[in-house]
């Protein structure tokens, strides 16, 4: 992978060849290098990136499957599991049962992606950096159905990525399924109204904050743009007021049929 060097580490002669390997691909999961739900490159590839042998590597990736790191995809290959696919439906059915549900989830990512943004502005690359703003381009840019809604899941993604946190990241794979719902329904009218110009602008907030490396702003500008959000979502669902009935004997009121 690219900025790797595993290969500069040699296994100590009391360590087994395949131990090591499985040690450096777990090492690039917890730098988050590797990410929840992410394709491996193939055997050969890793073998050549590491200078072992495909024999050391295949034992490797077995070691991991069985540990419950690695999954084997459909077709050949390996993937880092994501709890993602177990979790999900259960979740999407549960958030979907009460409006107060999804409000909660609101308010949960509030906490986890402002404390996100924070760390980016702290700790993201200029590399990482400058990838926001490339998604932030694109989003400005998107008139096609369903477009923003993709590059604004993509938005958030590389936040987290930008906070450098593996914990992190495996925690919005569980949920990721139900936020790209999310995202799908706040760029669809009637919920937008109107308003992606405005949506657009918090997203740069974000990404001018993290550029700026300022923790407090990046913060501040997740926490209001999710706060617009979820006011959005209350407002969206409350009933209109239902007039109280005349009491017997009053007048009626202007307007009202007599």
């Amino acid at each position: 992978m690219p900025g790797t060097d595993d290969s500069a580490h040699v296994p100590s002669s009391s360590q087994r060849i395949s131990e090591w390997v499985a040690q450096q691909l777990l090492d690039r999961i917890a730098r988050g290098e590797l990410v929840p739900g992410e394709r491996l490159p193939g055997e050969r590839q890793l073998a050549e990136q590491l200078h072992v042998s495909r024999v050391s590597v295949r034992a490797a990736l077995q070691k991991l499957k069985t540990q419950g790191f690695l999954t084997a995809v459909q077709g050949g290959g390996t993937r880092v599991v994501s709890s993602a696919g177990v979790m999900d439906g259960a979740l999407t059915a549960m958030v979907r049962s009460t409006h107060q549900n999804l409000c909660d989830l609101v308010e949960i990512r509030m906490a986890l992606e402002s404390w996100a943004a924070r760390r980016a502005a702290e700790r993201a690359t200029q590399d990482q950096i400058d990838t926001i703003g490339r998604i932030l381009q694109a989003m400005s840019e998107t008139n096609r159905d369903g477009g923003r809604a993709a590059d604004d899941m993509d938005f958030h993604v590389a936040v987290a990525q930008a906070s450098g946190s593996p914990v992190y990241l495996h925690l919005l794979s569980t949920i990721r399924d139900i936020l790209g719902n999310m995202v799908e329904m706040k760029h669809t009218e009637p919920f937008m109204e109107n308003h992606e110009a405005l949506m657009i602008e918090h997203h740069r907030a974000i990404h001018q904050a993290i550029a700026r490396r300022d923790p407090d702003a990046a913060a501040n500008a997740v926490t209001a743009h999710l706060g617009w959000i979820l006011a959005r979502y209350r407002t969206m669902t409350e009933e209109p007021a239902t007039p109280a009935a005349p009491q017997a004997g009053a007048p009626p009121s202007p307007g009202t049929p007599g």
